[in-house]
């Protein structure tokens, strides 16, 4: 399998990536590179390429209460699935939320997004909320690891 080069997003055309990568497949949440920037701040990011191709990005928020809980999101562009990309960000980042202090796991899908409910599914999460944000259209999943 080709290795993937993930970087934290830490000037402008990565942070650029990662927006891409996130409004590419959660469209309903869109960010504009101010979210981005604000987001960085408080979350681990992290973007993935392959040479010069992007594929994928990442997000660990932090466990910031006494549940210890964080939360894990891998993205991968459609183009670059079923090649062991995922697997690769999900491992990366739930890593990344264990060193963080994290007892739990949780991810949150868009319902829209079958491939992200399979994938979440096949590494052990459980749905535990559905969920459509005020005044907005979109459902999403929130899942925990079993």
């Amino acid at each position: 399998m080709p290795i993937l080069r993930i970087e934290q997003p830490d000037d402008e055309a990565r942070l650029a990536d990662w927006q891409h990568v996130h409004n590419v497949i959660v469209p309903p949440a869109a960010m504009s590179l101010d979210d981005v920037r604000e987001r960085v701040r408080r979350n681990r990011l992290e973007v993935a390429y392959l040479g010069d191709a992007l594929v994928g990005c990442t997000t660990v928020r932090p466990p910031t209460d006494d549940s210890a809980t964080a939360t894990v999101i891998a993205r991968v562009l459609a183009e670059y699935r079923g090649r062991g990309f995922g697997e690769e960000l999900y491992a990366r980042g739930l890593e990344q939320a264990r060193a963080l202090g994290a007892e739990k796991i949780e991810t949150v899908v868009l319902a829209a997004n079958e491939d992200g409910l399979r994938f979440a599914e096949r590494h052990g999460f459980v749905e535990i909320e559905r969920y459509v944000l005020p005044g907005e259209t979109a459902e999403w999943i929130d899942l925990r690891l079993a």
